[in-house]
Parts: structure tokens; C-alpha cells; sequence
């Protein structure tokens, strides 16, 4: 029996995805990731020369919330030039795990319920009413 639980052990420690962050970042397949990214970025070429604006925006946001395309965006600002440049957060991702985890720290949050729609565009979001501001009127 337990010859059984080792071998149980081991097989579970050998199969699924890898256990570390950097073995994620440095086992992904680069050549795959680009494909797909490449293939979303002419299907929103084709539909906004078409005129489908409604299919644009969901193919962005298909794009925007892809693994493949977070993967890609990573990897494009932390291997160029400008790699040891800190991003608004004030941090340089320069190992794989960081790149990683970088990578899952990019979600989408949309814009705060009071923002409304303009003809002129979004409102701007300094002008908006602060929870002081309404509770001093």
C-alpha cells in the first residue's frame, strides 16, 4: 500500500501544469501564443474595414482578455529596450516568475458605475462627484 501512495504521489507531481511561476513563463509555446494573437488582430482588421463595429469591440475585448494576448503584452515591454524601465507601479518584472505573475495581475476592472456616455466621450473621471463632495453639499 504504500509503494501505492509513492507512485500516486509521484504521478501527480509529474502530470498538469507546471508547479512554479518561472516554469510557466519559460514553458510557454511563443510560436502558438503569436499565432492566435495574429489571428485576432486580422479578424478586428477585417471587421472594422467591414464597418462591424459591434464585432470589433467584442473581438477586442476577446483580445484584451486573452491568456495569449496578456502573455504577448508582457513579454513585448519586459524583453525590449526599455526593460529596466519601471511601469507606473514602480516595479521591473526581470525574472520569469515576476513576468508571471505580472501576467495574472492584468485583469480588467471597467469603468466605476457613475461614468456615463457622452456624444463628446466618457466624462472625465477627475470632474466626477467624490463621496466628500456630495456628503459636504
Amino acid at each position: 500500500m504504500a509503494q501505492d501512495a509513492v507512485t500516486s504521489k509521484e504521478m501527480a507531481a509529474s502530470c498538469g501544469a507546471p508547479a512554479h511561476a518561472h516554469t510557466h513563463w519559460l514553458l510557454a509555446d511563443w510560436e502558438q501564443m503569436t499565432r492566435e494573437v495574429n489571428r485576432l488582430q486580422v479578424r478586428i482588421a477585417k471587421a472594422t474595414q467591414a464597418g462591424k463595429w459591434g464585432k470589433v469591440k467584442v473581438l477586442q475585448r476577446l483580445l484584451s482578455r486573452s491568456h495569449s494576448g496578456k502573455m504577448l503584452a508582457v513579454k513585448r515591454v519586459t524583453e525590449n529596450r526599455g526593460k529596466l524601465t519601471p511601469g507606473v507601479d514602480g516595479k521591473v518584472w526581470s525574472t520569469p516568475a515576476a513576468k508571471w505573475k505580472g501576467m495574472l495581475t492584468l485583469v480588467h476592472h471597467g469603468y466605476p458605475s457613475w461614468v456615463k456616455f457622452e456624444s463628446a466621450g466618457w466624462v472625465n473621471i477627475q470632474s466626477a462627484p467624490t463621496r466628500w463632495g456630495v456628503l459636504s453639499r
